[in-house]
């Protein structure tokens, strides 16, 4: 018998099977998505069918493992449990109503209580806070606790690391989480995996993305925190990690480019707040439960200091987008001044029209950015809002190159303030495990605005009329960058 080749039923099978990948795609894409996300993705997907639906297998879910979600749910449970009735210190008199239900709001999301009675302190500059840590490292007794996106053994970062050493010498408990996607095949790996070791330290990559053991998500989810909690006393907190300020990539090296942080030193209460986040990541990546470090009775403390502080814990562990829910209360609460700094700054519409509306009651707002990107997408995406920013009146100013500011913050008026790991764009809301620490205090928001007013002396103001003659290639690199931000 003689087979004939038919190509019509060719046709027809890939017409079934494209109309079947469509009809799926809106199906499963938009269920518990942005609008903006599942429109990218729809796109993504017909425009591209199989490099869309390849996309969205590997990177389509932004949540974490159910049993990864389920540990965190059952820790935020355990700290409300722990801490209802506990004395938090005595918080600052007279807050304003809106503060009041910002800090409801915090609490139903991170679980955190605010606390009253602390003293927090901020370091700018970059190797000054390298060395603080390992200063305070060397007074620890009991335990210390190191929780940092990027953690690199290099000349830089020498003396912390000859702290940690010391600290185990003296039989000091060293625990160091390190994130693996953000250090796997970056100089200084395996040597600082090694030292860790040799130097007696407990240590677990965070996240990690090995299929072939059984450990997998999506690989762009990262734990993006950078804290050290000494002996439950002090904390350290911000956008700084713990390596050198070019990263030690021979790209950045080539371009002269260095990264400006900022930390913030804390004591009292918050602290074993900040320790909580600590032990609800080392529980969710080795199952084992701290007890001793989760006795919540440090939050009675005595007073540190006058500020109240609240640590909020966020990203694809939990179900709502606890730092993106907070950054919305309080733009919406500013009646005279906001104050924005974050190097990457990629609004969905939600935080778009709070920053508009601010301009539009009469607020005066500034957002701070770097002159020169060291992630190509995330800069064209960030300069794609700057028009409407500039329209609706926003202040921008760009950071001069060759320096990245890397800091994170938010002044509102001139009473609470936030430090963290968390920008202001998709991925920090979406993707990343953040913290963050809402302040509320006016010599505290004094101090900030003293680091706002040096960056803004090593800044220059963009204006409109600069912005409007941006070349025609650059407009659509911006808008190609903007559509692609979305695929969350």
């Amino acid at each position: 018998m003689t087979f004939i080749f038919d190509p019509t039923w060719w046709v027809v099978l890939t017409f079934l099977v494209d109309l079947t990948v469509r009809v799926t795609a809106i199906i499963v894409v938009p269920r518990n998505r942005r609008p903006t996300a599942a429109m990218a993705w729809l796109l993504a997907i017909y425009f591209i069918p199989i490099v869309g639906v390849l996309l969205f297998l590997l990177i389509g879910n932004p949540r974490l493992p159910r049993k990864r979600r389920r540990k965190q749910q059952a820790i935020n449970d355990y700290i409300r449990e722990q801490s209802t009735g506990l004395d938090f210190g005595r918080t600052r008199p007279d807050p304003p109503e809106w503060m009041r239900a910002v800090v409801r709001l915090n609490r139903n999301l991170g679980a955190l209580p605010i606390s009253g009675g602390n003293a927090a302190r901020l370091t700018s500059d970059y190797q000054t806070s390298l060395d603080e840590m390992a200063a305070e490292i060397r007074t620890a007794e009991k335990f210390v606790h190191v929780e940092f996106y990027i953690f690199q053994s290099d000349a830089s970062t020498e003396n912390f690391f000859a702290a940690l050493e010391e600290a185990r010498s003296r039989g000091v408990v060293v625990r160091v989480l390190l994130d693996h996607w953000a250090n796997r095949g970056k100089p200084y790996y395996r040597r600082t995996l090694r030292r860790l070791t040799e130097m007696g330290a407990i240590w677990h990559l965070m996240l990690e993305v090995k299929p072939l053991k059984g450990k997998y998500q999506r690989p762009d989810l990262r734990n993006h925190r950078k804290l050290l909690v000494v002996d439950g006393r002090v904390a350290y907190t911000g956008s700084q990690n713990v390596t050198d300020s070019t990263y030690n990539l021979r790209k950045n090296i080539r371009r002269g480019l260095h990264w400006v942080d900022l930390m913030v030193r804390v004591e009292g209460p918050a602290v074993a707040s900040i320790d909580a986040v600590f032990l609800s990541d080392w529980y969710s990546e080795t199952d084992e439960v701290l007890a001793d470090y989760l006795e919540l009775d440090g939050l009675t403390l005595s007073d540190a200091g006058t500020l109240d502080c609240q640590v909020v814990p966020s990203g694809p562990g939990f179900e709502f987008q606890n730092n993106l829910k907070m950054f919305l209360a309080l733009l919406f609460a500013a009646r005279e001044r906001i104050i924005i700094v974050s190097p990457y700054f990629v609004p969905d519409e939600s935080l778009l029209l709070a920053i508009t509306t601010a301009c539009q009651r009469g607020v005066h707002v500034e957002l701070f950015v770097s002159e020169e990107g060291d992630q190509a997408m995330v800069y064209h995406a960030q300069r794609s809002y700057y028009e409407a920013l500039l329209r609706a009146g926003v202040q921008i100013w760009m950071y001069r190159k060759p320096f990245i500011l890397h800091s994170k913050s938010l002044t509102i008026d001139d009473e609470v303030a936030v430090i963290g790991s968390s920008n202001m764009d998709m991925r920090s809301f979406g993707l990343n495990l953040e913290i963050s620490l809402l302040v509320r205090g006016e010599e505290f928001v004094t101090d900030l605005r003293a680091v706002e007013d040096m960056y803004r002396d090593l800044s220059r103001e963009l204006t409109l009329e600069e912005w409007m003659r941006q070349p025609l290639r650059s407009t659509v690199l911006d808008n190609l960058a903007r559509l692609t931000s979305a695929l969350q």
